[in-house]
């Protein structure tokens, strides 16, 4: 697709059909192809086999386990595998120090100085072992300090019973690991997210709030011998739910390998538990898959067919490539088949424009064939009306362009992050006022409420720019047949339902329960941290999509003005020439003719170049490798 994409650019560079907002389209959808990736989320409570299903589905060519999979708890924070070329093979781990800050992962991720780095030997596999096993480090700590980082809660009675005689309880040395590994899987845009226990889902904002929700797939692992679990059902509906790309794996079903039992009663056994569990959680039977992680492994090691299939792992696997990858690569499609669509649509447009241009100078040099001086000046003075009409108009375009430019301005007035930050502050002023959690919730409420209306407002002002821009558009295209397709739309809709999901997040986790049973201080840190956080992320996208839309929804109008400000001015030299030189008519008429079949030509090549993006898009990535 990226080099089906360089062929478009460097013809319409060639051509001189492209222009700056044109350029800028095609470098974002390259940078979306180079960045596209497939996050798979690993979510489990401890000793669920979580750590060995990871080894198996994408570790066993190694010939042994990388991440750390042991009896008990191996993860202790959560974890991205991925590989990003930009940094050498390393760990970056974040210390659990930095949760009593009032910032989030994704803020910290840009701030390299606090990230403790360890370098990555990826020929030594005992190296990678022993980097890997960081993840799984803790220190033990005074309850006050778990408290301020968020990680102790005095009200759930087994954190009180795990404190040590000394006041000391259990944390993670660190709060989240980034592990950069040039596996040819990572390489590929694949990131795998390791969660910790299901205890850490409603402790460390970022899984709430991002990584999970966002995972283009989520594997939520069972143990087949204690099915789902009340802390299960919990995590499941809070936090994942059903729909697509969401698989409960019933792992461990070598526990029920039974010598005593016949084959087809471990076959029942087994169908009963994933009846069993698809039934708790709500989801098709097709969607459970039972395996042994171990078994599987320990089958791909050592080259045991029979142990691997009875390890029913490649059924996973199967489910993974075939169910995954496409639904990914359906959305990718759809997005760039209406975004070349249109770039396509300007192309054609202006290469059409040019075509016109030299079929109307044909016919007119082609009426001047035995013509007198007094006709030619005619046809001149008719150029010199349509050139003054047009400028005419181009003043009137002058006026709407300050319009726009004053309800651009609006937009941010409402949009900008400066407006977000003292919404912010105001909450922060109303929470510390209050003394009780009703006091609070409506902190929040207001906070939510105008962060909505700011939405809307700014919303509204982009539209009026939408219908001010069709007005324009409409109007050059009637008045001076310029061939202009309707401005590129946009909306902030995606921006308020990604705000009422952060609302419904911030209900799940600060309910009635935990506003009356935490201080006061830690709900507004934990607020910040997680809930205002989020909601700044979302603020900055949307600043720089209407940013991007701003620079582009003028560029066809931009692009088809220059156009026919230049063939009016050929035009007005052509017939300049003839008048002084009638005996150059037929040369001129020549000329036209060969221009004229060369722009025949030019658009046969954009098509088939257009034609090649759109065979690239439906690409088969099975037909692909074969030809390979």
């Amino acid at each position: 697709m990226v080099d089906a994409l360089s062929r478009y650019q460097d013809w319409i560079v060639a051509a001189d059909l492209s222009d700056a907002a044109c350029e800028q389209r095609l470098a974002q959808l390259k940078s979306r192809l180079a960045d596209d990736k497939l996050s798979i989320a690993f979510v489990a409570e401890f000793s669920r086999g979580k750590s060995e299903l990871i080894n198996a589905i994408f570790f066993a060519d190694y010939g042994q386990r990388i991440l750390p999979s042991s009896a008990g708890r191996t993860t202790m924070c959560p974890t991205e595998l991925l590989y990003d070329e930009t940094f050498p093979p390393c760990i970056r781990l974040l210390p659990i120090e930095t949760r009593a800050e009032a910032l989030s992962t994704s803020d910290l991720k840009e701030q390299r100085q606090v990230w403790s780095v360890l370098p990555l030997d990826v020929q030594s596999g005992e190296g990678m072992l022993e980097a890997f096993r960081q993840v799984s480090l803790s220190k033990r700590v005074p309850v006050e300090e778990a408290q301020r980082y968020g990680l102790y809660d005095d009200s759930d009675p087994e954190q009180r019973q795990a404190v040590d005689a000394d006041g000391m309880v259990e944390i993670s040395q660190w709060r989240h690991a980034i592990i950069n590994f040039p596996h040819p899987l990572l390489k590929q845009g694949l990131i795998i997210i390791d969660t910790p226990g299901l205890n850490a889902i409603g402790t460390e904002p970022e899984l709430t709030l991002n990584l999970i929700p966002n995972a283009h797939a989520v594997l939520f692992i069972l143990a087949a011998d204690t099915g789902v679990t009340r802390s299960d059902i919990d995590v499941w509906r809070n936090h994942i739910g059903g729909g697509a790309g969401r698989l409960a794996v019933l792992n461990k079903i070598d526990s029920m390998w039974d010598e005593l039992r016949t084959p087809e009663e471990i076959e029942q056994q087994i169908a009963h538990q994933v009846a069993s569990v698809a039934h708790t959680l709500d989801i098709p039977e097709q969607q459970v898959f039972p395996v042994s992680a171990q078994k599987g492994l320990v089958g791909k090691i050592n080259r045991d067919a029979p142990l691997l299939a009875k390890s029913r792992l490649m059924q996973l696997e199967q489910a993974l490539s075939q169910e995954l990858l496409p639904a990914r690569q359906g959305i990718i499609r759809s997005q760039l088949s209406s975004e070349i669509a249109e770039l396509a649509g300007g192309r054609q447009a202006l290469l059409a424009s040019r075509a016109r241009n030299v079929v109307e100078q044909l016919v007119e040099l082609k009426s001047l064939r035995g013509k007198n001086q007094n006709i030619i000046a005619h046809m001149m003075k008719r150029i010199e009306a349509e050139k003054r009409e047009f400028d005419a108009s181009l003043i009137k375009l002058q006026g709407t362009r300050a319009v726009f430019a004053r309800l651009s301005a609006d937009v941010y007035t409402k949009l900008g992050i400066g407006v977000l930050k003292q919404e912010a502050r105001k909450s922060a002023e109303a929470m510390e006022h209050s003394m009780f959690s009703a006091g609070f919730r409506d902190a929040v409420k207001g906070f939510f409420d105008a962060t909505r209306d700011n939405l809307w407002q700014s919303g509204h002002k982009i539209d009026e720019v939408a219908e001010m821009m069709t007005v324009m558009y409409r109007k050059f295209s009637t008045e001076h047949g310029l061939a202009l397709p309707a401005p590129m739309p946009f909306s902030l809709k995606k921006y308020r339902d990604e705000l009422d999901h952060i609302e419904a997040v911030y209900h799940k986790q600060f309910g009635a329960a935990a506003l009356l049973t935490t201080h006061q201080a830690v709900l507004m840190r934990k607020f910040f941290d997680s809930i205002a956080s989020r909601v700044k992320h979302c603020f900055l996208q949307a600043n720089r999509d209407v940013e991007a839309w701003f620079k582009v929804v003028m560029a066809p109008l931009d692009a088809q003005i220059r156009e026919h400000k230049l063939q009016l001015k050929q035009r007005q030299k052509s017939v300049e020439r003839i008048f002084e030189a009638t005996d150059s008519l037929e040369e001129k008429i020549a000329s036209f003719e060969q221009m004229q079949s060369e722009l025949d030509a030019q658009m046969q090549a954009l098509r088939a170049l257009e034609a090649g993006l759109m065979d690239a898009i439906a690409a088969d990535m099975p037909t692909l490798k074969a030809a390979a």
